[in-house]
């Protein structure tokens, strides 16, 4: 009888397995945002006044995906329709600066993988997940990725529990100051030669938090993130896909 209803199971969710993250695209994902070329309103700046993290700037409208929480207020506020979410995925970058969608421009800058790094972890890399004061948004989007849907493990890419086993270390969070010795000692506990990847715009920015007095941000200022992964929380595609791309996998 127990297998009997685990093959009606099975039928009724079908194929869960994602045989090909680089073309799957997620139902209902509110992802990367483009931004119209034609002109706003007179004198409008509702969108920048709308966000809650600061994200958007004008003159020309920028938006920084490092800081945007992907609430839709500025789509809701714009009376031009000029801010459009898509379901792309495509929102991991090396450097900071690519993260900042610009007006007209639909594609996202293309990552250069890192020759180095790809040379030693593109058949193998151990990571290793702090969460420094997250909401357990990022955190829960991440442990998506060792399931059946996703199986990061097919890249060879694997969670561990110790940093000792890491190659790099995965920052969740805004980073909080109760957060500030937890987060180096793991960093200190990885051998070289090891990277940073900032997930979340907690993570990249601060986020809603950032400014705060319960934040400590002193780490990722002197240990700068080699690989940022935007979102709120970002999709476990936007994660293996920008891991991918650093590494110049697939």
């Amino acid at each position: 009888m127990t297998s009997f209803k685990a093959l009606r199971v099975r039928l009724s969710q079908g194929t869960q397995y994602i045989t090909d993250l680089r073309k799957a695209v997620p139902s209902g994902f509110r992802g990367r945002p483009i931004l119209g070329s034609g002109p706003c309103a007179s004198d409008c700046e509702a969108c920048r006044d709308a966000c809650p993290t600061e994200a958007i700037r004008l003159y020309p409208v920028t938006i920084d995906l490092g800081r945007c929480v992907f609430c839709n207020a500025c789509v809701e506020v714009c009376p031009e329709k000029k801010i459009v979410f898509t379901p792309d995925t495509m929102m991991g970058a090396a450097e900071r600066e690519h993260l900042v969608v610009r007006e007209g421009i639909t594609e996202p800058a293309r990552m250069k993988p890192s020759q180095s790094l790809s040379k030693i972890f593109g058949r193998s890399l151990k990571l290793r997940q702090v969460s420094a004061g997250g909401c357990n948004g990022c955190e829960l989007e991440l442990n998506a990725l060792a399931n059946v849907n996703f199986d990061l493990q097919r890249f060879g890419i694997e969670w561990v529990a110790s940093p000792r086993h890491a190659d790099a270390l995965v920052l969740t969070g805004p980073l909080t100051r109760n957060m500030r010795d937890a987060v180096r000692l793991a960093w200190d506990a990885i051998p070289e030669p090891r990277f940073v990847v900032a997930v979340g715009a907690c993570a990249i920015s601060g986020g809603l938090y950032e400014g705060a007095s319960g934040v400590d941000r002193d780490f990722l200022e002197s240990v700068g993130p080699s690989l940022y992964v935007a979102g709120c929380p970002p999709h476990p595609l936007t994660f293996v896909n920008a891991i991918l791309d650093f590494l110049g996998i697939g």
